[in-house]
């Protein structure tokens, strides 16, 4: 990973910024004109990191998608499978996941629940069938497979994801850290990575609509969305299903009682810190709070679940390309690498929202 240490100071500077959370939620969608769909990958004109001069073309924006399908499938096919996807959908010059010291510890789950084993293995046909598709509408204007990060490192994405939820100990102020997140270990830590990759996917999806101009595209697209929400709805109702028993925030200094629906608020909180609309000059980043974990409400008819996480309209909500590239590559800043892509995506739409990492004093 690319300058591991500092990305994940930024997320841990923007977490102990917090200075108010959960309210109302934001009507965020009361200006959007358009709701839509499209490969995983936040797909909005509001995408102000990327910087470019004309809107990108359908091929850009099934490209980005594609980056995001190329990072599922691989996670997937692990916990599924115990393998990468196959070589031949990665594409000429695509990097074998299976090739770096990074993905080293990335292999099947050994399920101890038939159905999340079920899950893990239709998820992952499914993304699989996502990059073969995209690789096919875009022929030979398809990016190849990045370098990805989905091994269980000290230093890795997964691990800097936990560590910025707190589920691990915040790195060492010399060195670096020796405890790592395993999303491969058991049942709980496979659905906490797929809780990332698939609420991250279905908001970047509905994102897309603005920037495709093709109808077929566009009819694929809403498909494709609707098989991610799908997945999300999996993923949130099997975590739910154990949600009052101690999760990972228990085992940590002063986290008695802490249960697994506020280690997803803990998770949720973290993209929050990183995906915003609100971008400032330097740390910290005060982000909008639109992301939702599984933590339930009281209302006048008793308790409400949150499986799905919506606006007061019911309506589920939107990040740019720039807003997903931020919380994929672990940073607050309008940078072009890091986190689960050490050297980026492929592409052009490859750089995150926000604003320039402040200059080292």
């Amino acid at each position: 990973m690319v300058e591991i240490t500092a990305d994940n100071s930024d997320v841990m500077h923007a977490l102990d910024s917090r200075v108010h959370r959960r309210g109302e939620r934001r009507d965020f969608f009361k200006a959007m004109m358009t709701a839509g769909a499209v490969g995983t990958a936040g797909l909005m004109l509001a995408d102000r990191a990327a910087a470019q001069t004309a809107a990108p073309t359908d091929a850009d924006v099934l490209n980005f998608a594609l980056n995001l399908e190329y990072l599922e499938a691989n996670f997937y096919y692990y916990a599924a499978f115990g393998t990468p996807i196959p070589v031949a959908s990665i594409g000429t010059g695509g990097v074998p996941t299976n090739s770096l010291a990074l993905n080293a510890g990335a292999r099947a789950v050994s399920f101890s629940d038939r159905a999340v084993a079920n899950y893990a293995r239709e998820i992952a046909r499914d993304e699989l069938a996502h990059v073969n598709f995209l690789r096919t509408a875009l022929g030979g204007a398809a990016v190849a497979q990045p370098q990805l990060d989905l091994g269980i490192t000290p230093t890795g994405a997964f691990s800097n994801a936990a560590r910025a939820a707190g589920f691990l100990a915040a790195a060492p102020a010399t060195g670096a850290p020796t405890d790592f997140f395993d999303p491969y270990a058991n049942d709980l830590n496979f659905l906490y990575g797929a809780f990332i990759f698939e609420d991250v996917g279905v908001t970047a999806y509905k994102g897309a609509s603005p920037l495709l101009t093709n109808k077929n595209y566009l009819d694929a697209a809403a498909g494709i969305l609707a098989a991610e929400a799908y997945h999300a709805a999996i993923v949130r109702t099997a975590i739910d299903r154990m949600g009052a028993m101690p999760g990972l925030l228990a085992a940590r200094p002063g986290g008695t009682g802490r249960t697994i629906r506020d280690d997803t608020e803990a998770v949720s909180n973290a993209r929050d810190t990183l995906d915003g609309t609100t971008a400032q000059a330097g740390p910290p980043q005060l982000f909008a709070d639109d992301d939702q974990g599984l933590a339930q409400t009281t209302t006048g008819v008793g308790l409400t679940s949150n499986i799905v996480p919506t606006d007061s309209n019911g309506i589920a909500y939107s990040r740019s390309t720039g807003q997903t590239l931020n919380i994929v590559y672990l940073t607050p800043y309008n940078e072009s690498r890091g986190g689960f892509f050490p050297n980026g995506v492929n592409g052009t739409i490859r750089t995150a929202s926000g604003s320039a990492r402040p200059a080292a004093t």
